[in-house]
């Protein structure tokens, strides 16, 4: 149970958002009771030791979060953390979210060609992009907020300038539809 009870921590420490027994069984390649034994047992383990750390349910989904009489020193941390202006980086990834709407975390990739996880969460800390998950292909879709809509005074999205062009530019069309046939390829070998 040890070595379930590790992978599944590392797989909740990496994902960084709520997941279900279900999901965690199956990532950790066990059955999904055996994965509920392990997420009580790590429960328990954080409790009894009065870790930083906690291991919250909901009843369907699990994740791991700061214990509340810590909260004081991590909300002064994320205040400061993502109080300051943005990135260059958050900035250009922001920009592309803006631009092209609903977009997945590998499309927002083939687009920057560098890997975006962690700034995709900062922008949400921040408030300034909402996750979408897309049950058809099983991913999580990322837009921007309405807060930020709202920031920048913008009636809807499309009233960013020039956003009918930069929305369906040829080139990025070209390229996604290029990553898809090669996905769908890849499927089928």
């Amino acid at each position: 149970m040890a070595g379930l009870a590790s992978k599944i921590e590392s797989l909740l420490f990496v994902a960084g958002k709520p997941l279900t027994a279900k999901k965690i069984g199956e990532l950790a390649e066990t059955k999904e009771k055996d994965a509920e034994d392990a997420l009580r047992e790590l429960q328990r383990e954080y409790l009894d030791r009065r870790s930083g750390i906690q291991l919250f349910s909901t009843g369907k989904t699990w994740q791991l979060g700061t214990a509340g009489n810590n909260s004081a020193v991590v909300e002064k941390f994320v205040k400061e953390e993502f109080a300051g202006e943005l990135t260059r980086p958050q900035l250009e990834t922001l920009t592309v979210i803006a631009y092209r709407g609903l977009i997945s975390k590998g499309e927002l990739e083939i687009i920057r060609g560098v890997s975006c996880g962690l700034i995709l969460r900062n922008l949400m800390i921040r408030g300034l992009i909402d996750e979408e998950f897309d049950g058809k292909i099983k991913q999580s879709k990322y837009r921007i907020s309405m807060e930020f809509a709202r920031h920048l005074g913008l009636p809807s999205i499309e009233a960013l300038p020039g956003y009918a062009s930069l929305h369906s530019h040829e080139v990025i069309q070209t390229l996604m539809s290029q990553q898809s046939t090669k996905a769908d390829e890849a499927k089928t070998e």
